[in-house]
């Protein structure tokens, strides 16, 4: 398949760059392919689109407030982002502006009266080690002096410091729990406690994976052909009640309903036949046309990035010419897209 079958055009206006005023109150795709129905409706609209016995599998990774900016002795300016605490003190982060003499670069967060960090070892792609001056643990400090790390096409400038307090709320999901992520599971986003409530008395079941979003969520395939795609790989975990929940609607022979991409891909990630087991992993499964599900009997998603894995996964849902209808009527009626935007039920 060609990687260029996944392009459109989006008028930029499109992009959302804040979340809606009320939590829930996005619209709502309906896509149905049996028959090729497509509908449009409010996302609170949901629970009388599901079915009573249904199975919503929610990813329930916290996103960490990953985005920090450090200062050289000079006062220049050095942006990062946090990947990961190798051992206490010691981060993995991407850096800019760090410059060709990098090691043992001193450099000190921002924020007044912050510890001080230097830099200890560099990797690939703009990725260094620092030791960071301070006895706590990594996310208590970013609590402290990081932002949240939103993706590049949402614009913040010099607002950034009074929005940071509303992104910190709102693109986070409410069943968040296992801090790790540096982008949200943004099909998630949607869903506020009523409605969970709503759906749980309609006997609509729900568990929880945890897939920890990385940034090559954000990677568009630059390949001429998605074949040659190497595809990220990020760390998830199923656990004991999460598996006992799948294998019970297996059985049951009732529908597993993915929030996200994110859940979709921990759950297609294993095996056809054997049950779930309760497992930590990774996977770097890229799932295009023609693709044949194994798992996920319907999607909640957010409208995604051309040329992106994501929308990939929609295509290979819908097929290709239904993914590009679906997309041309969500312009045409002026859907909201990406994190912040509305979002699209697949049965």
């Amino acid at each position: 398949m060609r990687t260029d079958e996944l392009d459109f055009e989006l008028p930029e206006e499109l992009i959302a760059q804040v979340p809606p005023r009320e939590r829930g109150a996005s619209r709502l795709m309906h896509y149905r392919r049996e028959g090729r129905v497509l509908e449009h409706r409010m996302f609170s609209d949901l629970p009388g689109l599901l079915r009573a016995g249904d199975l919503l599998v929610f990813n329930d990774a916290r996103v960490v407030p990953a985005r920090i900016v450090l200062r050289k002795n000079s006062g220049g300016r050095v942006e990062g982002l946090f990947l990961a605490e190798e051992s206490r003190g010691v981060w993995r982060v991407l850096l800019k502006n760090v410059g060709a003499k990098w090691q043992g670069t001193p450099l000190r967060f921002e924020a007044a009266e912050q510890p001080g960090a230097k830099v200890i070892g560099k990797g690939q792609g703009g990725e260094y080690r620092i030791e960071v001056d301070s006895p706590e643990p990594a996310l208590v400090l970013l609590s402290r002096v990081g932002r949240m790390p939103l993706p590049p096409y949402i614009r913040r400038g010099k607002e950034r410091d009074e929005r940071d307090g509303l992104d910190r709320e709102r693109y986070q999901t409410i069943y968040a729990r296992q801090a790790g992520a540096v982008a949200a599971p943004t099909a998630g986003l949607h869903f506020t406690e009523e409605l969970l409530a709503e759906l749980a008395a309609l006997g609509v079941g729900r568990t929880f994976v945890t897939l920890h979003v990385g940034l090559g969520t954000f990677k568009p395939v630059t390949a001429e052909r998605l074949e040659e795609h190497a595809m990220h790989v990020e760390a998830y975990t199923i656990p004991p009640e999460a598996a006992a929940a799948l294998n019970r609607a297996k059985a049951d022979g009732r529908r597993i309903v993915a929030v996200g991409t994110t859940s979709a891909r921990v759950l297609e990630s294993q095996p056809a036949v054997e049950g779930f087991e309760a497992k930590t992993g990774e996977t770097g499964i890229f799932i295009y046309p023609p693709y044949e599900w194994k798992h996920v009997g319907a999607l909640v998603t957010n409208f995604h990035l051309p040329r992106s894995t994501l929308i990939a996964l929609v295509a290979a849902m819908v097929g290709l010419n239904e993914q590009r209808r679906a997309y041309r009527e969500a312009i045409e009626r002026r859907y909201r897209f990406f994190s912040y935007g509305d979002a699209m039920l697949v049965e």
